[in-house]
């Protein structure tokens, strides 16, 4: 499932970066995370390549997706630290 601009959103937030170290980390340019976090556009209006390597970056930056549940809507979480 792909990730939605609240959890790119959140993910920043939990791990205090902003869009140029998340371009950074994604190997895009600041524009294309701009567009990804802009409503009008977002993951879903972006290509499949951006979206998996910003998602492979916050992953490795320490992140973890929730997909929606029966109890809940997405979220995101820090992984455990090990």
């Amino acid at each position: 499932d792909m990730i939605s601009l609240g959890q790119i959103r959140a993910a920043r937030a939990f791990l205090h970066i902003d869009q140029p170290t998340l371009a950074r980390l994604a190997e895009v340019s600041v524009p294309t995370i701009q567009r990804l976090e802009n409503p009008r556009f977002g993951p879903e209006r972006s290509s499949m390549r951006v979206v998996t390597a910003v998602n492979t970056a916050l992953e490795k930056s320490g992140i973890e997706f929730l997909p929606p549940s029966v109890e809940a809507g997405e979220g995101v979480r820090l992984k455990a630290k090990r």
